[in-house]
């Protein structure tokens, strides 16, 4: 397996990017964990409500809106991860300042585009 990578916002619905993000990733061999608002399995790994004190997570990926993130900014930032990853319509100047000051990289960008051009 390669890095782990946690979704914040992992959903169910086909439809859903966060879907087809875990999808893809683990079609990539990645290790994945989910949060989401509804506890569920997907691909055989848990969607948690819970903010687990995940102690090996390389990458975050946000799919929750600016206002819903609010919560998750401690969370984040105690799982000390290589980077976080703004989806389209997460970015958020707030929190990549709080990442900025615990030395933690960010980028907005789309986590199935860097998997499809392997820059993830």
């Amino acid at each position: 397996m390669k890095n782990k990578t946690l979704i914040i916002g992992a959903s169910i619905k086909p439809e859903r990017y966060s879907y087809k993000a875990a999808e893809k990733l683990r079609a990539h061999n990645h290790e994945i964990y989910m949060i989401g608002a509804r506890a569920a399995q997907l691909f055989g790994v848990e969607i948690s409500t819970e903010m687990h004190p995940y102690t090996d997570v390389d990458t975050v990926t946000l799919y929750v809106s600016p206002k819903n993130q609010l919560k998750y900014y401690d969370y984040i930032i105690s799982l000390k991860p290589r980077r976080v990853i703004f989806n389209p319509g997460t970015e958020n100047s707030e929190l990549t300042a709080r990442l900025s000051a615990h030395n933690i990289q960010f980028e907005n960008a789309c986590t199935l585009v860097l998997l499809s051009t392997s820059a993830y």
